[in-house]
């Protein structure tokens, strides 16, 4: 604690002087009237706080320290205080003459007096400073003053904008680092050989490009008739995997023959329909309207809440986070920021890519949910939104809703749920039994959007999602509007302009053709199926489950063996799984078509066998597209490893042939 001058308070009649008991330096200082003295005799020695004057008297026994109370009624033509020192900053001073009121002031201009010393001292060394400056700038001519203050001005512009960047400055350290390396003669080269023959190992690998077709290079020079170009249509679908027999993860989620006559004959009326002319097509408008009302019924939706239609869960999540950037610009942030947790799809990373954004990833707990607290220290001024994952890709975990919902509030941060997996899941769970451990919808206050797949478990052809808004305020930030364009004002709620009508209409069919009993029993088969094979699969020694999945998503690690060696296996046996990393994983997504027919019963089979033969050597090496993902994931420079992505993104449009491997799916021994 500081020492506070103790005041001396002399006189018999009157005070004639105070000075502060630290040695003067000087017999100058400004003089105080009696008037003010009068004032302070009237408060009393113990209504002198240390830190100034105090409208509340303590006992005597408090005060820090000792002031000794003058001998009587204080009168005198004035008082002289002397040069003092502040006893908290140590630092010396002066006051200035001040003309006091006769009468005793209020609280607040009690306080305003208590910190007038350090305000004349604030003054003071503002004072020096100034001369200080003005000092070292006479040497200087006033087209040098310029010239340098403008120079100065452009440095620290260019160097915030070359720090604050989306992307973080350590990242674009490494890249930079990473090119130059690769420019260096010896070592770039041996990294190009490489990186080349990892690339024609991943087309050789490519299940895909081995077809055994020529592909259609030129138009025919007379057109096909109907019969004819159904035929090859057929031919070319020949060549998918037998996914009807249940060995996909995820990808198709209904496959029945009736609903799939029905979507076909609902995109027939409207095939030729277009919502970007809903003058033209008020039908199509109409079938739009109520998609987006019943998501919004089901997600418990307010009266203004609001939606649109989507060509999928990517657009579905790119809507929302240009709606918040928007919002956020309007709000005068710059560099908006998308906190999200790890798990949440890569579409974040492309909306940010896409609009200017910066994401910001927080980690997971050990049950693959987001960590709140790490969230809550994500949270800066620039961030535009929060997100949350019901439930998230990788894991199949829901995130906690309620409590990342609080920050949002707590925050005024807008909150966007990302249910494109499971949307259509979640909202029929506890009707069909299996009542979720907390609430995930529009119901926690603070969830401003939802995106829902309804191509997925709402069973609607591909191309067909929502996004939805708790109020029309947000969805209007996601509009675009061009109001200069000579073609007319031209305005869309999404990305695309024209969209395929047949896509909604066949999604309203699927809607109605299921209704809520239908949703229900279809969410209760799954849910039942999923709940099956994680019981079993957790009884299988050599591999594990992450964390408590409660919906259709199951995924599995092993802390004995590479767990891609399971993944070749599995493929080797028929079965597509998804391969995931950090940690490195996969996991099966379970639907409708793994309800039935048994199929949950022989994935549990080829598991417990490729797990046991596995074991029998755990520590060999994995091959094949396994070693591929397994060296991906340990790449430091991220890179090459979009590099080497670029060969899968290339192959998808290649027509040239490509020669079988002899060595497939990891497997040790030529096929």
């Amino acid at each position: 604690m500081g020492h506070n001058p103790q005041l001396l308070w002399k006189g018999h009649q009157g005070l004639e002087q105070a000075r502060p008991a630290f040695p003067e330096r000087d017999g100058t200082g400004p003089t105080v009237s009696a008037s003010a003295l009068a004032s302070l005799s009237a408060w009393g020695p113990n209504q002198l706080s240390p830190r100034g004057l105090n409208a509340h008297t303590k006992p005597e026994t408090e005060h820090p320290f000792p002031v000794s109370a003058p001998p009587g009624p204080l009168s005198g033509s004035g008082v002289h205080f002397l040069p003092w020192r502040d006893p908290w900053t140590h630092r010396e001073g002066r006051l200035r003459k001040h003309s006091w009121k006769r009468k005793m002031p209020s609280t607040d201009l009690l306080m305003l007096k208590a910190f007038e010393p350090y305000l004349e001292i604030l003054e003071v060394y503002s004072t020096k400073a100034k001369n200080y400056v003005n000092g070292h700038c006479t040497k200087y001519e006033p087209w040098q003053l310029i010239a340098y203050s403008v120079v100065s001005t452009l440095l620290i512009v260019w160097v915030y904008g070359f720090v604050f960047q989306p992307e973080s400055l350590w990242s674009r350290f490494k890249k930079r680092c990473f090119k130059l390396i690769r420019k260096m003669p010896i070592i770039g080269r041996k990294i190009q050989d490489n990186l080349n023959k990892t690339k024609d190992d991943i087309s050789k690998n490519m299940s895909f490009l081995k077809v055994d077709k020529e592909y259609v290079k030129a138009l025919p020079v007379q057109g096909l008739s109907s019969s004819a170009v159904l035929e090859k249509l057929k031919e070319y679908s020949s060549m998918d995997v037998f996914w009807q027999e249940g060995k996909a993860s995820g990808a198709v989620y209904s496959g029945e023959e009736e609903l799939t006559e029905l979507l076909v004959k609902a995109y027939g009326n409207f095939a030729w329909s277009n919502p970007l002319h809903p003058d033209i097509f008020p039908g199509l408008r109409k079938i739009e309207a109520e998609i987006v009302r019943i998501a919004c019924s089901l997600f418990n939706g307010g009266p203004d809440s609001c939606g649109c239609v989507t060509s999928g869960g990517t657009e579905s999540i790119l809507m929302a986070c240009k709606a918040y950037r928007d919002l956020a610009f309007a709000n005068g942030i710059r560099t908006p920021e998308i906190v999200a947790p790890q798990s949440a799809h890569a579409a974040f990373d492309k909306a940010a890519n896409y609009f200017g954004m910066k994401i910001i990833r927080v980690p997971l707990n050990k049950m693959m949910e987001v960590d709140v607290r790490a969230m809550r220290r994500a949270i800066s001024r620039n961030t535009a939104m929060l997100v949350c994952s019901a439930p998230q890709f990788p894991h199949g975990i829901l995130d906690p809703v309620p409590e990342v919902a609080k920050l949002a509030v707590r925050y005024k941060i807008p909150l966007h749920v990302d249910a494109c997996l499971g949307g259509f899941l979640i909202v029929f769970m506890e009707k069909a039994g299996y009542p979720l451990e907390q609430p995930f919808d529009f119901r926690v206050k603070g969830v401003t959007s939802i995106s829902a797949d309804t191509h997925k478990y709402g069973y609607a052809p591909k191309g067909s999602s929502v996004v939805l808004y708790s109020d029309k305020k947000y969805r209007s930030h996601q509009f675009f509007v061009a109001t200069d364009w000579q073609g007319g004002i031209y305005a869309s709620p999404t990305i695309a302009g024209s969209r395929p009508g047949g896509i909604s209409a066949a999604c309203w069919a699927a809607l109605m053709y299921f209704g809520e009993s239908g949703y229900v029993e279809a969410t209760k088969q799954i849910i039942k199926t999923t709940r099956f094979l994680k019981s079993e699969l957790e009884n299988i020694k050599g591999i594990f489950v992450f964390g408590n999945p409660q919906l259709s998503v199951i995924a599995l690690g092993s802390r004995d063996f590479d767990i891609y060696r399971l993944f070749n296996l599995m493929t080797a046996k028929g079965w597509n799984l998804n391969h995931l990393q950090f940690p490195p994983s996969i996991h099966f997504c379970i639907t409708l078509v793994h309800t039935r027919k048994r199929v949950a019963i022989q994935f549990l089979k080829d598991i417990r066998e490729s797990v046991t033969q596995i074991m029998k050597n755990p520590k060999a090496k994995t091959t094949g597209m396994g070693a591929i993902y397994g060296m991906a994931q340990t790449t430091v420079d991220r890179n090459l490893v979009a590099e080497l992505t670029s060969v899968f993104l290339d192959s998808l449009f290649s027509t040239d042939a490509v020669t079988p491997s002899s060595q497939m799916n990891g497997s040790s021994k030529p096929r």
